[in-house]
């Protein structure tokens, strides 16, 4: 194989794996930097390049293409698109103290209680008529897309407040930045984002350490979909709406599982993609599940170029293990799933991270899909009953109908309601050094429902998930309740 290819394809697997993974990178981005370098973009979006969405009011003007900035502007005072059952509100109701048109839990400003707006000051990024966001996500380098959904999302949030609300009588307008997946373009979208914009929202990147100075050292509020390194975690204006530390994992899944399972748990495979977050995720997981009573016998690392995953299988074959935990991008997930058919070998419980619930997985697996056991954070799109996640699912369609909503799209929307309800209680005191500190204190967030709670405020890892199944042609929860919670066990891996 050509060096270029095989660097193009290993740098590709390592970018899906950080992302996936979602913390501690543990590549060096210069070499990323390089080989981004060779290979090209999938773009043409620079990371200093913002596309305003919007004509100064956080919605594009009529006729814009979807792709580019979301839905047609609306009339004033009309909806710019569809609410969802019990999640929108209607127009007409009475005006917030911050300029808002609706409140309640389901309007855009969800039950935060609006202040005055007395000595509300334009700063960095607020003018008279607008208050302008940065979103910085990979969109272009190896892996075209990858965190295109969070954009997506915070696109489909600004259009969804905008129909119905201000901010102490400023619309939202939201900047699409690049960071390309390399540490380097990460950096200077948020040295553009310092300048320009007030606070960053719902932002997602493989490579987010670059940034992470110029956001702190600007006093940017970063309030991301999650963070992937540990340069950004320490970043103390930045945050994560999907809030982990590698050592801490619940005991609440694991310990039901066992119930379930009290066979499959005491003999455990655990698989990995030997590259980036990947390989301290699944240490960590596999000492914590020890520690909970599980036994895993088997642990190993796959090469992220590896294409052979027949022998892995075989050994998962000869030492009869009965449950699988796979952490990796769901495109090897199928690999290593069709090697498993090959050889004829079904284990009791097939389970992988919760991003591999996206319906991409599903299409290339198929019927080998059937059974795939998944801890998640967040609901189920599939739940109807779920307001918060019905009312995401129905404006992303409204700024990108057709779009795959997916785990850091959910965070994303999840992170710009986060914003809209800390600045509306802030009203005539909002500042980046305001929205800092009352962020801090945000340690049960549950974007209304859509997710576990999350400690946003301290970066730790949530007590609380659920399980699903991907079972009969749909996913569909298996665990009783809403959630299930417990507590988290120190690994004393990954720390």
């Amino acid at each position: 194989m050509p060096r270029t290819s095989r660097a193009r394809r290993l740098l590709c697997g390592c970018v899906v794996v950080l992302a996936l993974s979602a913390c501690g990178s543990q590549l060096d981005p210069s070499t990323v930097a390089q080989v981004n370098g060779q290979t090209g973009g999938g773009g043409s979006a620079q990371s200093g390049d913002a596309a305003v969405v919007g004509d100064g009011g956080g919605v594009p003007a009529a006729g814009a293409d979807a792709a580019d900035g979301g839905a047609p502007a609306p009339a004033d005072g009309a909806p710019a698109g569809p609410a969802a059952d019990g999640g929108g509100a209607a127009p007409g109701d009475t005006t917030t103290g911050s300029g808002g048109k609706t409140k309640g839990k389901g309007s855009p400003t969800g039950t935060a209680k609006a202040a005055s707006c007395d000595g509300f000051k334009n700063q960095t990024g607020i003018t008279d008529s607008t208050i302008t966001l940065a979103n910085v996500a990979d969109i272009s380098g190896p892996v075209p897309g990858i965190f295109e959904a969070s954009q997506q999302a915070a696109r489909a949030y600004v259009a969804y407040f905008n129909s119905q609300n201000t901010i102490c009588g400023r619309k939202l307008a939201i900047s699409n930045l690049d960071s390309r997946a390399d540490a380097g373009a990460d950096q200077q979208a948020y040295t553009k984002a310092c300048s320009s914009a007030f606070a960053a929202v719902g932002s997602m990147g493989a490579f987010d350490s670059g940034g992470a100075a110029a956001a702190q050292g600007c006093g940017l509020p970063d309030i991301r979909a999650a963070m992937t390194t540990p340069e950004r975690a320490a970043c103390s204006t930045c945050f994560g709406i999907y809030s982990v530390r590698p050592n801490l994992i619940a005991d609440s899944g694991p310990k039901w599982l066992a119930a379930q399972y009290p066979d499959a748990v005491k003999n455990v495979g655990v698989l990995y993609i030997n590259g980036g977050a990947a390989v301290v995720n699944a240490k960590s997981q596999a000492a914590a599940w020890g520690k909970m009573g599980w036994s895993v016998n088997y642990i190993q690392g796959i090469d992220v170029a590896e294409f052979n995953f027949a022998p892995y299988v075989q050994q998962l074959k000869s030492k009869g293990i009965k449950m699988v935990v796979y952490t990796g991008p769901y495109q090897n997930t199928v690999k290593l799933q069709q090697a498993m058919q090959q050889q004829g070998y079904k284990p009791d419980v097939f389970m992988q991270d919760p991003t591999i619930y996206d319906q991409r997985y599903i299409q290339q697996a198929g019927s080998l899909a059937e059974g795939t056991v998944v801890y998640s954070t967040t609901d189920l799109f599939e739940n109807k009953a779920n307001p918060e996640v019905q009312l995401y699912l129905s404006w992303l369609n409204q700024v990108k109908p057709g779009a795959v909503p997916n785990f850091y799209g959910l965070y994303a929307w999840s992170a710009m309601r986060l914003f809209v309800e800390q600045a509306t209680t802030l009203g005539g005191k909002l500042t980046r050094e305001s929205l800092v500190a009352a962020v801090r204190k945000v340690n049960d967030w549950t974007g209304n429902g859509a997710h576990t709670a999350m400690r946003v405020g301290t970066a730790e890892t949530p007590p609380c998930q659920k399980i699903i199944q991907y079972k009969g042609g749909r996913w569909q929860q298996i665990s009783p309740g809403a959630w299930l919670c417990g507590s988290v066990v120190n690994s004393g891996v990954g720390g």
